[in-house]
């Protein structure tokens, strides 16, 4: 069995066919899916799925690419609807500097506001980072967010970055580029950390993993992430299945 630990099925790209994504998702094994809410569309969306479907748990927070949308009432609302027992984190949040939507500080500002929420929640923090490691790790230092912990989503750092993030008791995800020909950093991460530390996902409906690049993702395609894995650390599929599913269900205190 596998959990795919971040997955957008609350996306526009699943309107026509959600139940046929979901069907084919566990005819795959994959028996759970944590949905992440970033805005409040999909925040909103992911509340309707964590209540229709039992195997469905969610993230909600607010993207670093929208933060300048973001209000304190947007922040009061994700901390009364994180009392759900099934809202297992806080996120996405982080640091995104490849698109110039909000500004670098004010990106920083509700990073840092959401560390604090998910630290009063007591709630994990799921990180994504594009193309500011250093100010996401200095961040996460400074507002002491190895408290909580979290997931480093869909990583795509070096091996050393993955060290230090550990050692903040973060998790690694690693996503479809993993499985990528030229992804030479998710290679070299998946064979050296240890498979104690490291989860799985999709991301879908992007980043979709050979031989799918390109296309819509979607949570069926798990496995492919963990195949790859498991060849690059001579291990079976079934090992990798295993020992991630067990860290999710631990990390996320999902019990089913």
């Amino acid at each position: 069995m596998f959990i795919d630990t971040h997955v957008h099925l609350n996306a526009d790209q699943y309107e026509e066919d959600l139940q046929e994504v979901i069907d084919r998702a566990l005819e795959a094994k994959v028996e759970t899916m944590v949905v992440v809410g970033f805005d409040r569309k999909t925040i909103e969306k992911t509340m309707q799925l964590v209540e229709q479907y039992d195997f469905v748990y969610g993230v909600i927070g607010w993207h670093p690419v929208d933060a300048i949308d973001c209000r304190q009432e947007d922040l009061d609302w994700i901390e009364e609807l994180a009392a759900h027992p099934k809202i297992v984190g806080i996120g996405e949040t982080g640091l995104d500097y490849y698109w110039d939507k909000s500004p670098k500080d004010v990106q920083q500002a509700l990073f840092r506001k959401q560390i604090h929420l998910a630290q009063k929640l007591n709630l994990p923090i799921i990180i994504h980072n594009r193309d500011a490691t250093r100010d996401v790790v200095q961040i996460l230092r400074e507002e002491n967010a190895a408290s909580v912990g979290g997931v480093m989503h869909c990583f795509s750092g070096s091996v050393e970055t993955a060290h230090e993030c550990i050692a903040m008791n973060f998790m690694i995800s690693l996503g479809g580029p993993v499985t990528f020909k030229n992804a030479r950093m998710p290679k070299e991460v998946a064979t050296e950390i240890p498979v104690e530390h490291l989860m799985i996902e999709t991301d879908a409906p992007y980043l979709a993993p050979h031989p799918y690049r390109g296309k819509r993702n979607e949570p069926a395609f798990v496995p492919l992430v963990a195949e790859e894995i498991a060849r690059l650390k001579g291990l079976t599929i079934e090992e990798i299945a295993q020992v991630t599913t067990t860290n999710a269900k631990k990390f996320f205190k999902i019990d089913n």
